[in-house]
């Protein structure tokens, strides 16, 4: 872990990596991809310790409400947040000044800020993003070794829910030759219909590679998946997509039990439902 002040902390489009780096380990991180530009190792975490004074700065000077986005490069409530609290300065001034949150993790850490997601939620919105890709517990340890398991992640959704905020799953990478089963995506499905989920958000069946990520991803495969190496080489080349054989059959069933739920799947309109601000006479209209 190494300190650096940022000289910015909103991309264009209003979100925000507090952290560059992750301790979580999980196997396939796109992340990891050399076409970031990440100047350290992986592991060793850039903190941009003065985040806060930068969003409160680029608040102040908003002219109009929207919803603020984190966690989309780096997760927000990786280990080190528990130490230095960074992601929930964070959340302290979106409340402070009305704004939205948009915000995703793959740790049960996030509840430890429920009091401002709910806060934050009362005054104008906040969804919370959750990735689920894998069933198994066991295969779960595995994918993602240093993070909150499926389980630890469902019971987080459930008080969410119970807590009044709307949640989103994202169902992404599912790893051909691994875990694109129907067994896995039906597990899955109904842990989200079971934590009433707003939408899941899934770009299809398999995951990306790039240069980077890929050496990295072949590597445990090699450590726990003896043989799966050569399914991907054989099967992909250096391909960015890598779609499974599965893909056409598990999306069907994925689209048709998300309607059959009434939960939102389509990508556009899921990011449409997460971005959307809500307008000052629906705030009124709260209280």
């Amino acid at each position: 872990m190494h300190f650096v002040d940022a000289k910015g902390i909103l991309s264009a489009k209003n979100g925000m990596n507090i952290y560059r780096g992750c301790s979580h380990g999980c196997i396939y991180c796109d992340s990891r991809s050399a076409c970031y530009q990440m100047k350290h190792d992986f592991e060793d975490i850039q903190v941009k310790q003065n985040a806060p004074q930068l969003l409160e700065d680029a608040l102040k000077r908003k002219r109009k409400k929207c919803m603020i986005g984190t966690g989309a490069m780096c997760d927000p409530y990786m280990h080190c947040e528990e130490e230095l609290g960074l992601t929930r300065q964070c959340l302290e001034i979106i409340d402070r000044y009305g704004f939205g949150l948009a915000i995703q993790t793959k740790s049960s850490r996030i509840l430890r800020d429920l009091d401002l997601l709910k806060s934050i939620n009362q005054k104008s919105k906040c969804v919370v993003q959750m990735t689920l890709t894998t069933y198994d517990e066991n295969l779960c340890r595995i994918l993602e070794p240093n993070v909150s398991t499926t389980l630890e992640r469902l019971e987080a959704l459930k008080i969410l829910r119970d807590n009044g905020i709307p949640t989103v799953v994202w169902f992404s990478p599912v790893l051909p030759f691994i875990n694109d089963t129907e067994e896995n995506l039906r597990g899955i499905l109904q842990y989200c219909f079971d934590a009433e989920v707003k939408g899941i958000i899934c770009f299809g069946i398999g995951t990306t590679m790039r240069e980077g990520d890929r050496e990295y991803f072949y590597a445990a495969l090699d450590r726990h998946f003896p043989g799966i190496k050569r399914k991907y080489i054989s099967r992909f080349g250096l391909s960015y997509e890598c779609t499974s054989d599965n893909n056409d059959t598990l999306m069907e069933i994925f689209y048709s039990e998300c309607k059959a739920h009434g939960v939102l799947h389509e990508v556009g309109q899921v990011f449409g439902y997460l971005w959307d601000f809500p307008q000052i006479d629906n705030q009124l209209s709260m209280f």
